[in-house]
């Protein structure tokens, strides 16, 4: 936004609505060599992309798309996962062992032996969107924070249990 700013290419006063699709799936973490979802590990592969995971995961396009209006995300979403082997198959691409997939997604596999649909949809942002037309650059003064009182998301029991090597990665250390 700053330089779009800068070189004059912001014009608030117009209407530039866009969807951007054809996101990859995966990114390469070079100095790790892992790989990494790009929206989630949920989010399912194009079904025309599908046999290129198994032998060129980076070019494997996701299911998702984001809506932007002049220049701003006001929405997004995915096709998510809907069958046990591709999520295996991703968890697998995502370095988790199938004991490490199994204590954190647990749940959503035993979902899928029972046969679960296809599953979409667009995160909308009401906020930006609001402060997009009351001529704001931030959210901060249409959002309610936090979620609730004792400061937890209930939909995804956040903040829960974080293991030790995404506290190494994010140089965060924890005294009991």
């Amino acid at each position: 936004m700053e330089l779009a700013t800068r070189l004059g290419l912001r014009k608030p006063e117009e209407f530039a609505p866009l969807w951007v699709v054809d996101f990859p799936l995966l990114e390469l973490d070079e100095e790790s060599g892992r790989w990494h979802a790009m929206h989630h590990p949920f989010t399912s592969p194009k079904p025309e992309d599908m046999e290129l995971l198994a032998t060129n995961p980076g070019k494997v396009r996701a299911n998702a798309y984001d809506m932007v209006l002049n220049g701003n995300e006001i929405g997004g979403g995915s096709i998510r996962i809907h069958d046990k082997a591709t999520q295996q198959l991703m968890c697998k691409y995502l370095g988790f062992t199938e004991e490490e997939a199994r204590n954190q997604f647990g749940f959503l596999m035993d979902a899928f032996q029972f046969g679960a649909p296809p599953h979409g949809g667009l995160a909308f942002g009401l906020d930006r969107l609001v402060a997009i037309l009351g001529g704001q650059e931030t959210i901060r003064d249409f959002i309610a924070f936090p979620k609730n009182n004792s400061g937890r998301d209930v939909m995804i029991d956040a903040p829960s249990i974080i293991d030790d090597k995404q506290l190494e990665e994010l140089h965060i250390k924890v005294d009991l």
